[in-house]
């Protein structure tokens, strides 16, 4: 029962009783009467007047609270005269104003937040009281292979099946842990929680370290890479030019023909061995790509053909499934060249003898594949195939590899290797 209601049943009530009082006692009496209920009257005029002053602040506070309960932080009022009204006016629009600042703050702050998540190269991804993504940028989706466009949003993580989100879905809050995918790509992935509306919210950082480890590998590397050379060519220099001045005039006449058969294979050996730091030293001098538009159907033609005979000798054969038109691409012909050469020279080495090569191509996106029929390459191998200095083979010295992977990388093209375990063929996969 409302208040309204409970103020007009008293006054309705009370002056019901009045007027039977006044009839009966003053019936007889027609002035006193006549009096007494135009008192009744005037009473009720005033009562009237005192409803309208008090209930006034009620359906002021009433249209208030509706409007608060609808977000709707424009409603403020007028003064009315009355000063009990006009102060309950004031506190209210004072109150509005504070919610409608508070509201445009948070709204802002919001916004910023989200644009900031969004942009930033960590991908985050935000879990609901449920353990349900309720949130996850850009980043966050490359990373676990989504599309930009997918919708995300009350899904589990356990609906997309990669090795981060595998390991993202076990850590515990506060955990951290490094996951590798196909040597190439290496992330940090933390779990943190925090306390919203009082209940706990987990949310998953994923932190790409590939290049700033690339980076750092490089330097390394090379540093050693520059050390070794210099003393190496420093010594192999003056070596060669000793025994160039015994072999030619150490020996006259017969000589000791063996020693001297000795001494060739000495210098021999010192020049394969400065070739073998020229290899190394290759990778330091990569040029930057000069990018300029080129077509790659031509590209993968001219260079597959150029290994034809030599797969020949090896009873290998050459194929292409490449399509009747241009595959235009922006890039570095050389240097994509040399590493197209690298990728189909280790496929030869990888057979030996008796096997097949296919060279490929797709239109939309443009790819390009390089398979073979080979040794399939273990999961444990797959782990470290980029990885500096690494080679299966016992004489290799790990640097095709890695001169491919610093061609495609400077081109920005994604790039994976492995055996497909249902056809048995080995796959070098380039994306541009």
């Amino acid at each position: 029962m409302s208040l309204k209601f409970k103020y007009l049943f008293f006054i309705g009530f009370l002056h019901v009783v009045l007027i039977t009082l006044i009839y009966f006692l003053l019936k007889d009496k027609l002035w006193y009467f006549l009096a007494s209920e135009l008192g009744v009257f005037i009473s009720l005029f005033f009562s009237y007047l005192l409803y309208k002053s008090f209930i006034r602040p009620l359906d002021l506070m009433q249209s208030g609270t509706d409007a608060i309960a609808d977000k709707d932080f424009s409603v403020k009022y007028l003064k009315t005269g009355s000063s009990e009204v006009d102060h309950l006016v004031d506190v209210y629009n004072k109150m509005i104003e504070t919610l409608r600042g508070e509201r445009t703050r948070l709204s802002e702050q919001s916004y910023f937040i989200q644009k900031l998540i969004e942009v930033t190269p960590i991908g985050i991804i935000i879990l609901d009281y449920d353990g349900l993504i309720s949130n996850m940028n850009i980043s966050a989706k490359k990373q676990l292979g989504i599309k930009p466009s997918e919708e995300t949003i009350g899904k589990n993580l356990k609906d997309y099946p990669s090795e981060i989100s595998v390991l993202a879905s076990q850590l515990n809050s506060g955990e951290s842990s490094i996951v590798s995918i196909n040597s190439l790509e290496k992330y940090k992935v933390q779990s943190n929680e925090v306390i919203h509306q009082g209940f706990k919210r987990k949310f998953i950082l994923i932190d790409d370290l590939s290049s700033e480890l690339l980076k750092t590998e490089k330097e390394a590397y090379g540093t050693i890479i520059r050390m070794m050379a210099h003393e190496v060519n420093n010594s192999m220099g003056a070596i060669n030019s000793i025994l160039d001045t015994v072999i030619e005039f150490g020996f006259e006449g017969q000589g000791d023909q063996e020693l001297k058969e000795s001494l060739e294979i000495a210098r021999k050996r010192n020049v394969g061995l400065s070739h073998f730091m020229d290899n190394y030293a290759s990778l330091l001098r990569l040029p930057e790509p000069v990018m300029q538009k080129i077509d790659l159907a031509s590209l993968l033609k001219k260079v597959g053909k150029l290994f034809v005979h030599n797969a020949k000798e090896k009873n290998i054969t050459i194929s292409f499934d490449l399509p009747n038109r241009d595959l235009p691409i922006v890039a570095d012909a050389v240097l994509l060249e040399q590493a197209i050469s690298n990728i189909i020279k280790n496929a030869i080495e990888s057979i030996e003898q008796n096997g097949e090569i296919k060279i490929s191509s797709t239109v939309s996106p443009i790819t390009f594949t390089i398979s073979d029929n080979g040794p399939e390459i273990s999961d444990k191998v797959a782990q470290r195939l980029f990885t500096p200095f690494f080679s299966t083979k016992t004489t290799g010295q790990g640097v095709g590899l890695m001169l491919v992977r610093d061609i495609l990388q400077s081109h920005n093209a994604s790039f994976h290797l492995e055996t497909d375990r249902e056809t048995g063929l080995t796959n070098f996969r380039v994306s541009l």
